[in-house]
């Protein structure tokens, strides 16, 4: 007998020291089929599932709502109403008439009266569909794993990768989970370890830091039958919520010994390894003035105002350091500021204009006076190098001011990789000073043929200088937040419908 699985998703990774709300309008929203069809052939989660449930046959899928959005500030209130309605509505025609779920979710999203709307999603949707179906969700590497989401839901698969590429598969781990419930009669029992900790720094790049390690065990446990699903989010540091910490997740078969042995011995390698993760900066005055000494090209990191991590793009900060410094050397620069883009489309291709760039959003940065060229302009759409989204900056203008080159966008969008640049044709390689608002990015895109990577210390909502940013609302004592913090491995066991009372990550 063909059994029926609706997929739905609600995705967005926000940081809460973003001071600009998202809106409704920042997200894609799909209905019905569409939420199948848009995915259909991309590395995406909904792919993923749809793969392996048409593989193991007997399964008909059906989609029902998705909104996903580039990471930013907070959603408001009623843009967060709104989503929420539209998810539950478009669940509802499906109650009593599916065999499973399964959702795409990121785990770091927030809203302004709502601090875990995932969790709130998922105790919705057990209300609409009752307590007998399956219902699994994946989850961003840097998601927030509530007990709220626990309790309501009978798994999670966890993105394996940092810098991201497993979107595929994460959902074909959801989906494999669902056929062996559905099929095999599986009981699934999750066990989740906690981690007073929130690290930002190369060692958590999967394939060559130290976490790798931790990931790398986690993924080889789903060749032993008893494991449903495993894996290590260190959550986002920039999305102060209450249940915010690093923490171990492993599903299991119906074994909780074996989940809480497997989620232990990664929880406590992973506490043993916390200071080397955590990311030193490099001074940006210092930076500044040793890159203009280099052959080039070299790149700044500025992951202080990364938008793929919630922050708003439009700091000037190294640029102003090195209008400061009197930096001679070609710079390229991203930055957002919509109405630098208003201001230079109404004087048109070669026209000469003065602007105000950065600091139009977050106002913690002074607006530098820049007086440029047009270049170019576009409509700011475009698919990212391996991501699989499709971008939209908004109108987007290219402007030239003596030595510095920006690419000036109307909305935030993901800077993770060359596409904005290739989009409004620029190629990064053309320049000596390349300033890349990331935390990190694959290799080949700058790294592998740039002399330098500074990643300065830099203002910005998303600022790898964790102790600045003012956390008021994650559990306390918290790593590097505060001093003299200890750590005991104390397993939280979930069995679908008895959920321990959340205590904080000790």
């Amino acid at each position: 007998m063909t059994k029926r699985i609706v997929i739905a998703g609600c995705a967005q990774e926000v940081s809460t020291f973003n001071p600009v709300f998202s809106t409704y309008e920042d997200f894609n929203v799909a209905f019905g089929q569409n939420v199948i069809e848009k995915s259909l052939g991309k590395n995406s989660e909904v792919a993923g599932m749809v793969e392996v449930l048409g593989a193991a046959g007997g399964f008909e899928v059906v989609g029902a709502y998705s909104a996903g959005a580039t990471s930013a500030g907070p959603l408001d209130s009623a843009s967060w109403n709104r989503i929420s309605g539209e998810f539950l509505e478009a669940l509802k025609p499906f109650a009593g008439e599916v065999d499973g779920a399964l959702f795409a979710m990121h785990g770091s999203m927030s809203a302004e009266d709502e601090l875990d709307p995932e969790g709130f999603l998922l105790a919705e949707s057990r209300k609409i569909f009752g307590e007998d179906i399956p219902i699994i969700y994946t989850q961003d590497i840097h998601g927030v794993t509530t007990a709220k989401m626990l309790q309501h839901a009978d798994g999670v698969a966890v993105y394996h990768t940092y810098p991201h590429m497993d979107f595929s598969d994460t959902g074909a781990r959801a989906a494999r989970q669902l056929v062996r419930q559905l099929n095999e009669d599986a009981h699934p029992v999750t066990v989740r370890v906690p981690i007073p900790a929130l690290v930002r720094g190369e060692q958590l790049i999967t394939e060559t830091g130290l976490f790798g390690n931790q990931v790398s065990y986690l993924r080889s446990m789903h060749d032993d039958p008893r494991i449903l699903n495993a894996g290590f989010q260190i959550g986002n540091p920039f999305t102060d919520v209450p249940e915010l910490c690093s923490q171990v997740i492993v599903v299991t078969d119906n074994d909780e010994e074996f989940g809480r042995q497997v989620a232990e011995k990664a929880a406590n390698e992973f506490w043993g390894n916390r200071f080397e993760m955590h990311q030193p900066l490099e001074d940006l005055s210092e930076a500044v003035a040793r890159a203009a000494k280099m052959n080039g090209p070299v790149m700044f990191t500025d992951a202080a105002d990364a938008p793929s991590s919630g922050a708003s793009g439009d700091s000037n900060a190294i640029v102003a350091e090195m209008i400061n410094h009197g930096y001679s050397k070609s710079v390229l620069a991203p930055i957002v500021d919509p109405s630098a883009v208003i201001r230079a489309v109404e004087k048109g291709i070669d026209g000469r204009v003065t602007v105000n760039l950065g600091g139009n959003l977050d106002r913690r940065f002074t607006p530098i006076e820049v007086l440029a060229t047009v270049v170019s302009a576009s409509d700011g759409i475009f698919p990212l190098e391996k991501w699989p989204s499709i971008e939209h900056a908004g109108p987007t203008v290219v402007l030239k001011s003596d030595n510095f080159t920006f690419v000036v966008f109307s909305r935030p969008v993901n800077l993770v990789d060359r596409a904005p640049f290739y989009a409004n044709g620029i190629d990064p390689q053309d320049f000596h000073s390349i300033i890349v608002k990331s935390p990190f990015c694959e290799p080949e895109f700058f790294d592998n043929w740039c002399e330098a990577n500074f990643n300065v210390a830099a203002p910005g909502s998303t600022s790898a200088d964790l102790p600045s940013l003012g956390h008021t609302t994650c559990a306390r004592p918290m790593f590097p937040l505060d001093e003299c913090v200890e750590f005991v491995a104390e397993p939280q066991v979930f069995s679908r419908g008895v959920a321990p009372p959340f205590t904080g990550p000790l």
